[in-house]
């Protein structure tokens, strides 16, 4: 492991996306999607306090766009009553049937709820991971965007000589298996080795994938020594930020950790509650191959072929895109089946 970071900026009529890889892996995947509004990580807003929960220290703020958020009352925050109005900074993003996390910045007695800044674009967020990277565009950040999307939805991740690292969030905690792989041979790394290949690999996985909280890494056997072990895992989790702490691997070989949420995670936005990708997610695509295939057939009318809820979502993106472009929607045709064809 070298820990080379390099930057990837894709951008289409649906999205920006924005990828960091580390070692010519996908590590961070940032997306931004207009037509998506949402109180994202650094935005700042002003809120209105909707409702009190003083035994737990926090409040609830409206802030005109997504569910309440929750504000900790604390500092010159603790006075605050139920209606006032605050100006706040989100600090984690909103997460399945959880709000987003604000922090007080000011009073705002007198201004209507909304945004009134926006978060760090994809580009100064890249910039950000890695100043001294240069930014690669065009097709290589389209291909390498698309590859980190389908990395971060998968729960599995094979890595050398048969070690394979299994993801699986729960609603108590983020289960992390390092096995061997199913079917292969006996890892050729054993012990030591190959945890600390698992730990590094799985600390870029779960930012990938923006995983936090509490999080429990199985590892290969009993592992010794700990101590190496422990200090690895700090420095595999240092990007994740303050906030990060690291146990011992105790004796059954588990090594827990915890690690701050900061943004929703990625098969969130990439997916419904049901696993299948979302109407946005699948419009989006559908707008990249527009643009793929127009290119590839300059003056030829193209239609998309798709279920209502995408043809919903597209037909903006298709507008933007200019008239060559069309969308046609099919009652009973399954998002997995959208398809685009000549007009």
């Amino acid at each position: 492991m070298t820990g080379v970071r390099r930057l990837y900026l894709d951008v289409s009529a649906g999205e920006t996306r924005g990828l960091v890889t580390l070692d010519g892996l996908p590590e961070i995947l940032l997306i931004d999607r207009p037509d998506e509004p949402r109180a994202e990580l650094g935005a700042r807003f002003v809120g209105r306090v909707t409702a009190l929960a003083r035994g737990a220290g926090s409040a609830f703020v409206e802030l005109g766009v997504g569910p309440p958020a929750v504000l900790k009352l604390a500092g010159p925050a603790a006075g605050l009553a139920e209606g006032a109005a605050v100006r706040v900074e989100v600090v984690a993003e909103a997460r399945a049937d959880k709000g987003p996390v604000v922090e007080f910045v000011a009073d705002a007695a007198g201004h209507a709820v909304g945004p009134v800044e926006s978060a760090p674009s994809v580009a100064e967020q890249l910039r950000a991971f890695a100043p001294d990277a240069a930014v690669t565009t065009g097709e290589a950040a389209r291909e390498a965007c698309d590859l980190a999307e389908e990395a971060a939805l998968e729960s599995t991740c094979l890595l050398k000589d048969g070690v394979a690292v299994t993801i699986e969030p729960t609603r108590a905690l983020v289960a992390v298996d390092v096995d061997r792989a199913a079917g292969g041979a006996e890892p050729g790394r054993k012990g030591l080795k190959a945890n600390l290949a698992a730990v590094r690999q799985a600390a870029r996985l779960l930012r990938l994938k923006s995983l936090g909280g509490t999080v429990a890494i199985d590892l290969l056997g009993f592992p010794e020594p700990r101590a190496v072990l422990t200090e690895a895992a700090q420095a595999a989790f240092a990007p994740d930020g303050p906030g990060v702490a690291v146990l011992t691997p105790n004796r059954l070989g588990v090594l827990m950790l915890a690690k701050p949420h900061r943004r929703t995670p990625t098969i969130e936005r990439l997916c419904d509650p049901d696993g299948r990708l979302s109407a946005l997610t699948v419009a989006c695509r559908l707008a990249r191959r527009f643009e793929a295939e127009g290119a590839a057939q300059p003056g030829v009318l193209l239609e998309a072929v798709c279920p209502p809820d995408v043809a919903e979502r597209l037909r903006p993106l298709a507008a933007r895109l200019g008239p060559r472009f069309s969308v046609a929607a099919e009652v009973g045709r399954d998002r997995a089946r959208a398809d685009i064809r000549p007009r």
